[in-house]
Formats: C-alpha cells, structure tokens, sequence
C-alpha cells in the first residue's frame, strides 16, 4: 500500500511503487493530456457548467430511460414480455454482479470459457461500462475507498456516490491507478472492450426487441420494457452498490470505513448488500455468509459450480472472519466503555493515613475503608438497601469484612456503584497503596486497559473484591 503522502500520478509514484499499473495502456478511447487543466479544476458558473457535464453518460442514463417512460405509456405490457422482462433483468444483473464484480474486479472464482462469454454479453446488457473500464473502476474504489481518488467516494454526498460520478466529468489526474493486467489477458475481456459500443447494441437493445417480437410478436413491449426501462432499473440497481450500501446499515466486520450490511441494499442488488462483509474480505465469492441471508449472486456462482462451469471459489477462513467481527464487537465495547463512569482511577487519589481518615470521619464526613480504599458515602447513606444503621456503623472504620460477606456479600452492582464513591488511598501498607506505588514507578503491573486506553474491570475484579476463604477441615 502505498503512502497516503506519495502521490499516485506521476512517473516518480509508479517508479517508487511498481504495483502493476505502470505500463498500463488504454485498448481505445480518448487520450487525456496530463499537463492540460482539467475542466473540473475550474469552479462550476452559469457560463460553462455545461462543460462539466458528461452528456453522453448523461443521455444514456437520464434521457433514453425518461424516453422510455414516455414509450410505455403508449405501449401495453403484455404478461410474456414482463416475465421475460424480470428474468432478462436477473441475467443482466448477474452480469454485473457475478460477472463484472466478483469474478473480474475480485477474482474470487474462476470461469471457464462458455461461462466468461454469457457474463460478458450479459454485463453488456446491463450497459455500464465493459467489464475491464468496471473492474479499473472498481479497484480503485477499493484500493482508495472513502478519499479523493475513490471514483464514487460517498464522502462526496450521497447523490455524487449514486448518480453524480457519472453524469458529471472526472478529472483523470485524479483517478486512483490500480492494477489489470490479469484483464488484458482475458481474450473475452478484452474482445468486449475493444468492441463494446456493438456488444451493448446487440445485447441491451437487439436482443430483447427481436426475442420479444420473435416469439410472441411485441417488437414494441421488448424494446421499451426489457429495453430500455430494463437498463435503467438495472442501472440503478447497481449504483445502490455504490451509495446506498455506504449509507444504510450496520458495520460488523470494520467502521473505519463507510461499507455497510443492509438487507434492503441486498434485495435491491443481488446479494451485494453486505457490503461491509465484502471490502473486508473482498476475494471471498460470498457477500452474505449466513445461509439464510439474501445473495442470489451466490448461490448463481454455486450453481454454476455444481454444472462445471465455474471453480477455485474462494472463501476466507471463518476463523479470520470471526476474529473480525470480535475486534468490532469489542471496539464498540470499549466505545461504550469510555461513556461510563468508572471511579476515580486509583493512582490519581492521594494516600491518607489511618488517623487522618478516623478524624475526617469525625467531622462529618461519611468515610469508610474498604480493601485499602477510602469511600465517601455521605450521599448514600439514605438510600442504603440495607438501611442506614448498618452502613453508619461502618464509618471511620475497615468495612472490608462487612462488605464482602462478613454481613453481607455485596453484589457486582454494589462494587461497580462504590468505585463511583471513592475520594483516597488507606495509608499503611495495604495491598492498594503498594499497588499505586508500583505504578508510580513503573514496575510491572498486570492491568487491562481497551483501545481508548481505559482500565478494563471485569465483574469481580475490582479492587473492593475480596476473594472468599476456602473452607478447610475442622482440626481433629
């Protein structure tokens, strides 16, 4: 990984991180010229914020679906050409997801030839883009998520993250660079690339139009419904990925980023709505790891496995990913943690002798001594579950006894309640002071302490529990 200080653009960045993306060469497409200011470095104004548009992505995601609508509005949906709709939607999606995502931008299977050909023309359907243009994209969003050269950085507004990357132009200087080279040597991969314009045609379009008009003869119902308006619920779709799976949801595996689990991100995406779960284990061929979780996209690469078409499906270890939704139960333990009040931490009370603590006592404060520590419990007195005769008795003297069975076994509550309570260290010896000396001079003191650097008490552990004798024999 390189610096966040190191910038990715350059010669002198490629040179200092040979990661794969040096020799990278684009198969088509316009050359950028680098040292040119870029139409985004200039402020958007009412004179030229039509520069700043991409209006061919524009056209084909805003206006052809707006068309659409007003085609279906003159064009009856016939019940086979909406069946056909629905499930062209599904193998489109699939192409994306199982296609574009899982298997070329993560390689977490692998495909043989037949399979590599249906997902290529089926993600060409879903027109987003090939799937080497996809997959660079998409190793970048990874590889720099959440900051300037992640493509669709959520950080930049939700709308930005879900539409506004697309319609709006990008700057190439600040594209993050990632590594292809596995792609440019997918014959499929690169065949769709160089002749994408003719795949989408032919698979978003022609297809459906002539299978629809073919079949049941509703040339109009599969250009508009498994068309266009396919394409753009597909599309959609997709982008959800990008926005609303970074938005909406828990993070059970990492919070340092914005990835999240949602169901409802699932249902609309096929499966990729556990998206915390991915960009922590990216190369696994699972989104969702609990069997009853919504991933079609999964249980389609499964599937094609079982047929022989796809194998080598990677999975992380369960012990890793267990491990790792410890670490994010416990941060957020020690997040809760730090909002609690724990007492007064020992070292910082000052030691006071036993004559000093008997004569407070008898001026009027409530002091008790307990394991060594001195308790102020005037404010208690009154609403003592035991009543105030008992607690009263113990004042100016050593409760530890009476604390801790010798009356009554106080329960974790009542320990946790008496940290709060504490104003002083008993001078004399005692275990507490020799404890607070130890750390004084740093000597080694076994002590817990969460991420925040907060002392750790566990229930029974605090410094006013006192281990219960064991029972022995009676002498003979």
């Amino acid at each position: 990984m390189a610096s966040p200080s190191t910038p990715q653009t350059g010669v002198a960045a490629a040179d200092a991180f040979p990661d794969g993306t040096k020799d990278y060469k684009p198969l088509r497409g316009k050359q950028y010229d680098l040292k040119k200011p870029h139409i985004t470095e200039t402020p958007i104004t009412l004179q030229n914020w039509y520069l700043h548009v991409n209006w061919l992505n524009t056209f084909f995601i805003i206006v052809v679906p707006a068309m659409g609508l007003v085609g279906a509005y003159f064009t009856p949906l016939q019940f086979n050409t909406a069946i056909f709709a629905v499930l062209f939607y599904f193998g489109s999606g699939l192409g994306i997801t199982a296609g574009y995502h899982r298997l070329w931008a993560h390689s977490s299977y692998k495909a043989t030839l037949p399979l590599r050909i249906f997902l290529a023309a089926m993600g060409a359907a879903s027109v987003e883009g090939s799937a080497r243009w996809w997959s660079h994209g998409h190793r970048a969003h990874h590889r720099y998520t959440d900051t300037e050269k992640d493509p669709y950085s959520v950080r930049k507004g939700l709308l930005y993250s879900h539409i506004g990357w697309m319609v709006m132009k990008q700057n190439p200087k600040r594209m993050g660079r990632t590594d292809i080279s596995d792609l440019n040597e997918d014959p499929v991969v690169v065949w769709q690339h160089k002749n994408y314009l003719k795949c989408v045609l032919t698979m978003s379009l022609v297809f459906p139009t002539l299978f629809a008009g073919l079949l049941w003869g509703d040339f109009a119902g599969g250009f508009i419904y498994a068309g266009i308006l396919r394409i753009f619920f597909v599309q959609q779709a997709t982008f959800c990925v990008n926005s609303l799976a970074h938005w909406l949801g828990e993070q059970p595996f990492d919070d340092r980023n914005s990835p999240r689990d949602h169901v409802l991100t699932a249902l609309v995406t096929l499966g990729e709505g556990y998206h915390n779960f991915h960009h922590e284990f990216p190369s696994d061929f699972r989104n969702a790891i609990i069997w009853y979780q919504y991933d079609p996209t999964k249980w389609f690469i499964w599937t094609m496995k079982q047929l022989g078409l796809a194998y080598d499906l990677k999975q992380f270890r369960q012990n890793e990913i267990e491990k790792g939704r410890v670490q994010q139960l416990q941060k957020k333990l020690d997040q809760k943690r730090a909002t609690l009040d724990w007492g007064t931490p020992l070292e910082q009370l000052p030691v006071i002798s036993w004559d000093d603590f008997v004569a407070e006592s008898k001026n009027g404060k409530a002091l008790v001594s307990i394991a060594g520590v001195i308790h102020d419990v005037t404010d208690f007195i009154k609403d003592h579950p035991g009543g105030k005769a008992l607690i009263s008795s113990a004042i100016g003297k050593d409760a530890t006894a009476i604390f801790n069975g010798g009356v009554y076994l106080h329960s974790n509550a009542a320990h946790n309640l008496l940290s709060t309570m504490r104003v002083g260290v008993l001078r004399g010896g005692c275990e507490v002071e020799i404890w607070k000396r130890a750390q004084s001079e740093n000597k080694d003191v076994s002590m817990l302490f969460d991420s925040a650097g907060k002392r750790i008490v566990r229930a029974g552990d605090q410094v006013t529990k006192v281990v219960q004798p064991t029972a022995s024999a009676d002498a003979a």
